[in-house]
């Protein structure tokens, strides 16, 4: 038998006013169409659930025991239903998974961890190491937010271009590269080493020397750019890594940077998410506060300003 839960709220109501006409009453319906709604609740059970007693009608004994279930399954669905409640940050309880690429995590995870904590302690976050491409978390819910530094191609991903990066050359303090102008040939002559979680050894900039007539020589691929930057310090090995997702650990390790001699279009930097979080208030101030953390990477820091002279103006 095929079931009605719109029976639930007219047992609900018939059981907490214990009569047709004040049942009826409560949902704006008519007591004839609330009396066949008892008749089909009857069937369905089974039970009486009301029986008259004189001038009133008094519940069975399976109406009593089933009342208190059958109002909390009414009230949880009213609730479901409900429009969503304004987000109170200071009670939310949940836990987020956050998949970035391995510099942006490492650029940005402080910020982003102090942030929610401060604005609301009850949310956790989880970092994993981002994996391969093409994988399906965020449509099965694993993952809620990503990074990518391409569109989705699928039509319920969302996606929100939060940044733009260029391309710089990462080399150790006193590398030959680093004495006089870097040239594209001087650029390609180096060795060098990818970053590519699949151990790619080629990426675009390949293909651009290639327009112009260059090879490069590439000694080995790196699986993060953690690693990348740490081997880079350690050999001759030359690393062009974006140069906001990556300042950070640069300046830690004491790395020198130089501009790239090619002309390659800048790094887009999106966030990704499942279409089901659209109107997920909880998940939209993730967003926001991720996209604010990020941009603050591409914000250029303010001039340093110069030491005051003896009298107190600008020194040479």
């Amino acid at each position: 038998m095929q079931l009605d839960l719109n029976l639930l709220t007219a047992l609900d109501a018939l059981l907490e006013e214990g009569s047709v006409a004040g049942a009826a009453a409560r949902l704006h319906v008519t007591a004839p169409a609330m009396s066949r709604s008892l008749g089909r609740i009857r069937k369905a059970t089974g039970d009486q659930i009301l029986v008259r007693t004189g001038r009133s009608m008094v519940p069975t004994t399976r109406a009593l025991a089933m009342r208190a279930q059958v109002h909390a399954l009414v009230q949880q669905a009213h609730h479901l239903l409900a429009e969503q409640a304004e987000l109170d940050l200071s009670a939310l309880e949940r836990v987020f998974t956050v998949r970035w690429h391995d510099a942006l995590t490492a650029a940005c995870a402080s910020a982003l961890i102090t942030a929610v904590h401060h604005q609301a302690p009850g949310v956790q976050l989880r970092l994993p190491a981002e994996p391969g491409t093409d994988t399906p978390e965020l449509r099965r819910g694993e993952v809620d937010l990503e990074s990518s530094s391409s569109r989705p191609t699928l039509p319920d991903i969302r996606h929100r271009l939060v940044g733009r990066d260029h391309l710089v050359v990462a080399v150790r303090p006193g590398h030959p590269l680093t004495e006089g102008p870097l040239s594209v040939e001087r650029y390609a002559a180096a060795e060098h080493l990818t970053v590519s979680r699949r151990g790619r050894l080629r990426d675009p900039i390949d293909d651009a020397l290639t327009t112009l007539g260059h090879e490069r020589h590439v000694v080995a691929a790196g699986p993060t750019a953690a690693l990348a930057l740490q081997l880079a310090l350690d050999t001759d090995l030359v690393v062009t890594l974006p140069e906001a997702v990556t300042r950070t650990a640069r300046e830690q390790l004491g790395l020198i940077t130089l501009p790239l001699p090619l002309q390659l279009p800048d790094v887009p930097l999106y966030l990704l998410w499942h279409q089901r979080y659209d109107d997920d208030r909880a998940h939209t101030w993730l967003r926001e506060l991720a996209a604010e953390t990020v941009r603050a990477l591409f914000t250029p820091p303010p001039p340093a300003s110069r030491p005051a002279g003896a009298h107190g103006k600008p020194g040479r």
